[in-house]
């Protein structure tokens, strides 16, 4: 099961720093975080940038049990 990062929006949504979830897809896991946290991390996850072991990737690539996805949302600040 890959380990997943969650950065600002996506960690308050989950309430978490990292979790695991099941998934061969980055489809399936960020489908499975959605399913996990609901409305909201469904939102974030729309709108983040999604990357698998420091590179990014598209929903259909696959993913391993020892791969490392994270959920980096956009940020805006000043």
């Amino acid at each position: 099961m890959p380990v997943v990062l969650l950065f600002a929006q996506a960690r308050e949504a989950a309430g978490s720093a990292s979790v695991r979830v099941e998934g061969s897809t980055v489809r399936e896991v960020t489908s499975a975080l959605a399913a996990r946290y609901g409305t909201e991390m469904e939102q974030v996850v729309a709108a983040s940038r999604i990357w698998r072991n420091g590179d990014p990737v598209a929903p259909d690539d696959e993913v391993a049990d020892d791969d490392e996805v994270a959920v980096l949302p956009p940020v805006s600040g000043g």
